[in-house]
C-alpha cells in the first residue's frame, strides 16, 4: 500500500512519484455556504517541508477565472465561485465551491464529508430573528424535528448519508421559511485494499510477501490505518499492524488456498477488505536419491554403529524415507519430514548385518529408488581369533603343514645339528630343574592360500604334534599304535583365517604350560 505520508503526491498503485506537491484547502468557519457580507478565510495547506512565500489564488465563476497572488497561504473571500491555490513548484490544489447567499434561510455544510466522518448540517436565520423549530428532511422524508437543537448531528459518515438535504425552520408568530436543497456527497476515505503477491504460483520452501495496497485522499493524508491478512477466510494471518506487508517465510503446498486482507481506521469507523487472491503453491518432486553410509563406503567394524544416510538432491515438502536390503528384501524403517535427508541408525553391527542396502524417497509424486550399497561388516581388531584359515579347503592344509613342522622338529633333533641342538626338553624329573629352552622352534610363518574363504565355526583346525622325549630313541622304530603310553609333549598349532584380513598366517608351537591358557582344548602331560 502507498499512503500519502505526508503531502508528497504519490500515484496509486503504479508506485511511482509525481514531481510536485499538491495542496489543500481549508475553510474557516468550516461552512460552503453563508450569507453575503460575510467572509471565509481559505488556507492554502500541504507545505510540511517549506512554507512557500507567495500563493496563487484562482477564482472561476460563471465562465470566467480570476489570478490573485498573496503573501503567505491564506486569503479573505467574499464573493461566490470555485477556489484554487498554487505555490511555486506545486500543482493546482482541487477547487473547493463557496455560495455567498442573500436567502432567508441557509442550510450549512462542510465542504467534504469523507466515510467515517463526523459532519454537522446547521440550520441558520438571516437577521435578528432566532428559530424556535427545526425540521430537516433526506431525500423528501423528515428525519430530525426538534425545538431543542438547530445542528443535525451524523456521528459516523457511510455512503447511505449522501444524497439532498433541506431544512425548515419556525420562528415566534408560526412563521416558517425553507431553505435551498443541498446536495451532500460523502467521498470513499480510501478505495477497497487490493492484495498483491510476489508470486502467484510460488514454490514451496521459498518466502512470499503479501501486501494490501490502497490510498487515502489528500484532504485526509493523516488518517492512520491498520491490516490484517487471511486465508480461506478462516485462518488469520496477523493481527492488526499499521504496516500493509506481511512476509510467510516459507511456504509450504499445504498454505495454498484463498488470500484477502482488510485495512481499517484505528477509530473502526470504516474497514474493507480485498477480493480474494488464489495462491498455489508448487511443489518440486523428489529427485538424485543417494544412500550414504557412516562409516564411508559402507566397511563397518562388528560391533560399531552403523548409519544410512538417505538424502534427495531436490525435491519440496514432507518427504517419506524408507530403508530396504536388497538381498533379504527386508523394509528396515521409514521417516516422513520436511526435510532433505534422514537417518536410519544401527547402534551395533552384527556379522548378520552385511548385505546390500538401499533406500526410496517419496515426496508425492511416487517413490524414487538409490543405487544399492553393499555393507562388509569385519571383526574388531585384537580379536584373540586373528590367525588366518583358508577355510575349509584350508583344513588339509593345516595338517600337512603341521605334519611337515613335525617331520623338521624330528630331523634336527635326530641329527644332532640345527636349531635344535641342546633344546631338547626332558621328561620332567623329581628334583631335576626345568630347561629353560622351549622344545620348539620359533613360530613358522605361513602363506595364506585362501583369502576369499569366509570364517565359519567349523574352520578351527588343531594339528597334534609329538615329540620323543631322549633316552627313549630306541623305541622310536616300534610300532606306534600306542604313542599314548609315551612320555611326549604334545603341542597344538591353531590355525584360521584372521579376520582382520592379513595377508598371512602363523603357526605357532606350545608346550604344555603354554596350552594351559587355552580354554578347551586337550593336552598331556608326561607322568
Amino acid at each position: 500500500m502507498l499512503l500519502w505520508a505526508s503531502l508528497l503526491f504519490l500515484a496509486p498503485v503504479s508506485g511511482q512519484l509525481a514531481t510536485a506537491p499538491k495542496p489543500t484547502i481549508s475553510l474557516h468557519p468550516p461552512w460552503t455556504t453563508v450569507f453575503k457580507g460575510e467572509t471565509v478565510n481559505l488556507t492554502c495547506d500541504g507545505f510540511h517541508f517549506y512554507a512557500p512565500e507567495k500563493i496563487k489564488w484562482y477564482r472561476h465563476f460563471l465562465g470566467r477565472e480570476t489570478q490573485i497572488e498573496t503573501l503567505g497561504n491564506t486569503f479573505q473571500v467574499h464573493s461566490s465561485g470555485d477556489y484554487r491555490c498554487q505555490a511555486e513548484g506545486s500543482q493546482l490544489s482541487n477547487p473547493v465551491r463557496l455560495h455567498f447567499s442573500s436567502d432567508p434561510l441557509i442550510l450549512q455544510a462542510p465542504d467534504a464529508v469523507f466515510e467515517g466522518d463526523m459532519f454537522v448540517l446547521r440550520c441558520k436565520k438571516r437577521g435578528k430573528e432566532k428559530l424556535i423549530a427545526v425540521k430537516y428532511t433526506y431525500n423528501g422524508k423528515v428525519i430530525s424535528d426538534s425545538n431543542k437543537t438547530l445542528d443535525l448531528l451524523i456521528p459516523q459518515a457511510s455512503s447511505n448519508n449522501g444524497g439532498y438535504y433541506q431544512c425548515i425552520g419556525s420562528v415566534e408568530g408560526n412563521y416558517m421559511f425553507r431553505s435551498s436543497t443541498k446536495v451532500i456527497k460523502i467521498q470513499e476515505l480510501f478505495p477497497r485494499p487490493k492484495l498483491t503477491v510476489t508470486a502467484s504460483q510460488p514454490t514451496e520452501g521459498n518466502s512470499v510477501n503479501l501486501s494490501c495496497e490502497t490510498q487515502l485522499p489528500l484532504e485526509r493524508s493523516d488518517t492512520q490505518l491498520h491490516f490484517v491478512f487471511f486465508r480461506d477466510n478462516e485462518v488469520i494471518l496477523s493481527d492488526w499492524s499499521r504496516s500493509p506487508e506481511f512476509q510467510i517465510t516459507t511456504i509450504w503446498r499445504e498454505d495454498s488456498g484463498s488470500y484477502w486482507c482488510g485495512a481499517e481506521t484505528m477509530t473502526h469507523s470504516v474497514h474493507k477488505r480485498s477480493l480474494p487472491l488464489q495462491i498455489q503453491v508448487q511443489r518440486i518432486p523428489v529427485s538424485g536419491v543417494l544412500l550414504e553410509t557412516q562409516p564411508q563406503e559402507g566397511h563397518v567394524v562388528e560391533g560399531e554403529t552403523l548409519i544410512l544416510v538417505c538424502s534427495v538432491a531436490e525435491g519440496t515438502g514432507d518427504t517419506t524415507f524408507s530403508w530396504h536390503r536388497e538381498d533379504t528384501k527386508e523394509s528396515l524403517g521409514r521417516k516422513s519430514q520436511r526435510s532433505q535427508k534422514a537417518e536410519l541408525r544401527i547402534p551395533v553391527t552384527r556379522e548378520s548385518h552385511a548385505g546390500e542396502y538401499y533406500c526410496t524417497a517419496d515426496n508425492g509424486y511416487g517413490h524414487i529408488r538409490s543405487e544399492v550399497v553393499n555393507i562388509t561388516v569385519r571383526s574388531p581388531p585384537g580379536n584373540r581369533s586373528g590367525l588366518i584359515a583358508g577355510g575349509a579347503t584350508g583344513v588339509s592344509l593345516s595338517i600337512l603343514l603341521a605334519a611337515a613342522l613335525l617331520f623338521c622338529c624330528w630331523h634336527q633333533r635326530k641329527s644332532g645339528d640345527g636349531f635344535l641342538k641342546n633344546r631338547i626338553r626332558s621328561p620332567p624329573t623329581p628334583g631335576l630343574r626345568e630347561s629353560a629352552h622351549p622344545t620348539c622352534p620359533a613360530a613358522v610363518e605361513l602363506q595364506q592360500l585362501y583369502s576369499n574363504v569366509h570364517r565359519k565355526e567349523g574352520d578351527l583346525v588343531y594339528s597334534e604334534i609329538q615329540i620323543i622325549q631322549q633316552g627313549e630313541e630306541k623305541e622310536t622304530n616300534t610300532s606306534r599304535t600306542s604313542l599314548e603310553d609315551k612320555c611326549a609333549s604334545v603341542i597344538y598349532s591353531e590355525v584360521k583365517r584372521q579376520l582382520s584380513g592379513d595377508s598371512a598366517g602363523m603357526v605357532h608351537c606350545k608346550d604344555e604350560e603354554a596350552m594351559e591358557s587355552y580354554e578347551n582344548v586337550p593336552h598331556k602331560t608326561c607322568p
